[in-house]
C-alpha cells in the first residue's frame, strides 16, 4: 500500500491543477445531489491505483462512499466492474478525470510488467524498473511496477551506489571509482558498478563490489559474463529488453533484468467511468 500522507499531497496538487479556482461546467449545469457510478475496464489488465481513485473523491467530498469488485494487482477482463461509487455529483464530475488518469496509467504499468514476467519465464530472475520516471509520478509507478509482480529498482539516488560508465570515466577507471565510493560509503548501502566488457567485469571483482550491471551486451556476451562472475556479485542486466528478447536473456539466469519498457510510455489502460 502506498504511503496515504505522500498520496493525499500529491492527489492535492493534481485536483488544484486541473481545477482552478472553479469546475465552472459543472457549477453552471449542476444542482447537488448524490448520484452512484461505476468503474469499469474495456479492456483486459491489471487494475492498479484504487487507494489514489479513492483519495481523488474523499478529498473533494466528505460524503462518499466506495466498494471495490477488485482490487490492486487483480486481473480483470473486458467489461469487468471494478467499483461502484456514491458521491454528490458535482464531486463525481469534478474528480472523474484526476481519479481516471491515475487508474488507467497505473494500471497499465501494471498490466504492461505482468506481460513482460510472463514473457520471461523463469520465476528465478527478477524484472526490475528504472529511474526513467515521470518526475513527479515514481512512487505510483514503482508501485504500480511492483503491483504487476515486479521488484523495483532503486528509489533514488540516496538507495545505493551505482557507478555507471560516465562516473568512471570522471574517476579514472573501475578500480579508483569503488575505492571512491568505498570511502564515502553507508555500511548501510551496496555499490553496483555498470560493466561493459570482461576486463571491468574482472576489475571489479577483485574490487569487491556487491552487484554487476552488465549494460548492452548480447545474450551471448552476457552468459559468459555470467559465468565468469559465478555468484561473487549479483548480476543485473539491462539495455535493449524488449517482450521479444526478454526470454533469451532470462534463460541465461541473471539475477535481475532491469528495463524501463514496462513502465516508460507505457499506454494507460482503458477505464472509464459510467454513471
Amino acid at each position: 500500500m502506498l504511503n496515504d500522507f505522500l498520496v493525499e499531497q500529491h492527489v492535492k496538487n493534481a485536483l488544484m491543477e486541473d481545477i482552478g479556482f472553479q469546475d465552472i461546467s459543472t457549477e453552471a449545469l449542476m444542482q447537488d445531489k448524490m448520484v452512484t457510478a461505476y468503474l469499469k475496464t474495456r479492456v483486459d489488465g491489471i487494475f492498479c491505483g484504487g487507494q489514489v481513485a479513492k483519495k481523488v473523491f474523499e478529498l473533494l467530498s466528505h460524503n462518499v462512499k466506495f466498494v471495490f469488485y477488485k482490487n490492486d494487482g487483480d486481473e480483470m477482463k473486458a467489461g469487468d466492474m471494478i467499483a461502484m461509487i456514491t458521491a454528490p455529483v458535482k464531486c463525481m464530475l469534478t474528480g472523474e478525470r484526476t481519479a481516471l488518469n491515475y487508474i488507467r496509467t497505473m494500471s497499465g504499468i501494471a498490466t504492461q510488467t505482468a506481460k513482460y514476467i510472463k514473457a520471461m519465464n523463469n520465476p528465478k530472475v527478477k524484472l526490475a524498473d528504472t529511474r526513467k520516471t515521470i518526475p513527479g509520478f515514481r512512487m505510483f509507478e514503482k508501485y504500480s511496477v511492483r503491483t504487476g509482480g515486479g521488484n523495483p529498482h532503486r528509489y533514488n539516488l540516496s538507495d545505493c551506489i551505482m557507478i555507471k560508465d560516465n562516473h568512471i570515466e570522471c574517476a579514472g577507471s573501475v578500480t579508483k571509482a569503488v575505492e571512491l565510493a568505498k570511502a564515502y560509503n553507508s555500511h548501510a548501502h551496496k555499490i553496483e558498478i555498470e560493466c561493459e566488457n570482461n576486463e571491468q567485469i574482472k576489475e571489479a571483482l577483485a574490487c569487491g563490489v556487491d552487484i554487476i550491471m552488465l549494460d548492452n551486451m548480447p545474450v551471448p556476451i552476457m552468459k559468459e559474463a555470467i559465468e565468469l562472475i559465478d555468484g561473487r556479485a549479483i548480476v543485473e542486466v539491462s539495455g535493449n529488453v524488449t517482450i521479444d528478447n526478454i526470454a533469451d536473456i532470462a534463460a541465461i539466469n541473471p539475477d535481475v533484468i532491469s528495463t524501463s519498457a514496462i513502465h516508460s510510455g507505457v499506454k494507460p489502460l482503458d477505464i472509464g467511468l459510467d454513471m
